[in-house]
């Protein structure tokens, strides 16, 4: 495959930017174990090309498309919601309506970072019809996928976005107005810390749990060091 080609077949899974984060080499000598950003590109590439005419569950009947996880892989903090939307399912990126443009601007106002800074991406990867929440069997089927996307990136902190996206991840039912901003660690890692947040949903239809979300936001940039 061509650079045009790659960077074609990249900007499909929404990567336009590269980050170099470590230093690739020491003068002529390879560094052992260094990586740059674009290795973790080209394995979640490959990855994303492995599923994205997944038939393993219903979901693929009424999507548009599979929507893949967005942003930096060498983000820290991993992002991750419940399922696309009508606006995530016909552009091919996670959170681009009201709530990403909600989120968008927490990561900026309380972290720092832009969008393009963190990686952002759902437990399923297929929109639910009518935006309704995905089935236990939805989720079931797609974990194998998040939690290959999720070993690639190997975040400090995954931020669960709802209850649905932290039962995805840890594999049982909890009440999110109970835990949030409380963190448990990773089950498949337990290196990665997993915290819970509301979905940013839920904070446009409660807008009177923005403070509390904010207050989340600042706990999570405590967590990943900035």
């Amino acid at each position: 495959m061509g650079a045009k080609e790659t960077a074609k077949a990249l900007e499909v899974i929404g990567f336009d930017e590269i980050y170099l984060t470590k230093r690739l080499t020491d003068g002529n000598k390879r560094i052992p174990g260094d990586r740059t950003i674009q290795d973790k590109r080209g394995l979640l590439l490959e990855h994303f090309n492995s599923f994205k005419d997944c038939t393993k569950c219903e979901l693929h009947k009424s999507r548009t498309q599979v929507v893949f996880g967005d942003g930096n892989p060498y983000s820290p903090v991993v992002f991750v919601g419940e399922a696309p939307g009508e606006d995530e399912d016909r552009q091919g990126r996670p959170f681009v309506g009201r709530a990403g443009k909600y989120l968008n601007t927490k990561i900026e106002e309380v972290l720092g970072l832009r969008r393009e800074e963190v990686y952002i991406t759902n437990v399923c990867k297929c929109r639910p019809p009518g935006n309704r929440k995905p089935t236990p069997l939805e989720i079931s089927a797609c974990f194998p996928y998040l939690k290959k996307e999720l070993d690639i990136i190997e975040p400090k902190v995954i931020c669960c976005l709802g209850a649905t996206a932290g039962e995805g991840i840890l594999g049982k039912k909890l009440s999110i107005t109970k835990l949030r901003g409380q963190t448990m660690p990773y089950p498949y890692n337990t290196k990665v810390l997993v915290f819970l947040t509301y979905h940013p949903a839920y904070i446009l239809r409660n807008p009177r749990a923005d403070g509390e979300f904010t207050e989340d936001m600042r706990k999570l940039k405590e967590l990943i060091g900035l």
